[in-house]
């Protein structure tokens, strides 16, 4: 663990080391205690402060990467933001090609940061010239002096949470964890903090997140990809429509999936309820958490730890504004209301 520190060097030392904040409300007749792993308390808001950091110094140190040198990624956003953010510390250009779905507020984030933003169509197949695995690779065979991250099949993604998420929520519980739920994207996260939980615990239970549209919770009951699965879906940074290597299925006792309307409700009551303000994905994660609840997985005495992946300004554009979510239809169901908060005095 870090030790405490009053100066920083820079914005990179404080990556990691997140808080686990006990979920009081929203969970209220639960069965078990409820713990959130709140990535938003990293610098770049996210969990992928810490595979940016780790996989560009591990670059590094292999020599692969030399000053000046342009770093390329395919991001539906954070990972491009903490990417472009450990490029200005340690003097890198930063091109990235992000996925038409992600917020505008996550592409004006990237801008911001000084990337080069390439936007490519979200529902394409993954083979597809105009797909942003392929742009970011084309990009990267046309750079000289480029190194393409490559998160979805980058081992070193898992490796990132393995020495640092896992560590922290087995010393943040006192290694009293029952079970992890974590939504699955590239699935570094969920792979390597299930790789070091099960190391010191192979009892803990560890449960993935997966969206309606996407292939992985097929792909783990079956070991067979199935292209008839995919289907366009809005949540960002959750579900794949191929298999990437960077998750590793074996680790994951189950997937369970959820809805884009029901985790977008739940998205901001986790900040109504309980002050945090955190994104889409984390709506997603504890939409995981309300169903497994009622299909009576939790039991007393579990202690459950459910990782909030972002903060919540990187979907102003999208679950916090009322005009999206009725666009989306989303205010027709019954889990939320319209309802006027703001009053004009004239």
């Amino acid at each position: 663990m870090k030790q405490s520190k009053k100066v920083f060097d820079n914005v990179l030392d404080l990556i990691g080391n997140t808080p686990l904040i006990k979920l009081n409300t929203i969970t209220s007749g639960f069965e078990g205690e409820y713990l959130a792993k709140v990535e938003a308390f990293n610098p770049g808001h996210s969990t992928k402060d810490r595979i940016a950091l780790y996989i560009i110094e591990e670059a590094e140190k292999r020599g692969i990467l030399s000053p000046g040198d342009t770093i390329i990624e395919t991001t539906s956003g954070n990972t491009g933001f903490s990417i472009a953010m450990v490029s200005i510390i340690k003097g890198y250009e930063c091109i990235l090609a992000v996925t038409s779905k992600s917020s505008i507020d996550k592409i004006d984030m990237l801008k911001s940061m000084g990337a080069k933003v390439y936007i490519c169509p979200a529902h394409v197949s993954a083979d597809d010239s105009r797909s942003y695995y392929q742009v970011a690779k084309r990009l990267h065979e046309e750079i000289k002096g480029s190194v393409y991250i490559n998160q979805y099949f980058n081992q070193l993604n898992i490796e990132a949470h393995y020495k640092t998420t896992g560590p922290e929520i087995w010393s943040q519980t006192e290694g009293k964890i029952t079970h992890l739920i974590a939504c699955s994207g590239t699935g570094g996260t969920i792979s390597g903090t299930a790789k070091y939980l099960k190391e010191q615990n192979p009892a803990i239970k560890i449960i993935g997140v997966d969206a309606f549209g996407s292939v992985l919770q097929k792909y783990h009951e079956t070991r067979e990809f199935d292209a008839n699965e995919i289907y366009p879906y809005r949540i960002e940074g959750l579900g794949k429509n191929l298999i990437p290597t960077a998750t590793d299925f074996d680790l994951i006792d189950k997937f369970i999936k959820v809805s884009d309307e029901e985790s977008a409700h739940t998205g901001r009551e986790i900040a109504r309820k309980e002050g945090l303000f955190v994104g889409y994905t984390s709506g997603a994660a504890l939409q995981a958490v309300k169903q497994l609840n009622a299909q009576g997985e939790f039991k007393k005495g579990d202690k459950i730890v459910v990782i909030f992946p972002d903060h919540g300004s990187r979907y102003m554009s999208k679950i916090f504004n009322d005009k999206w979510m009725e666009e989306q239809g989303f205010f027709d169901s019954k889990n939320e209301a319209t309802v006027k908060r703001i009053q004009h005095i004239n």
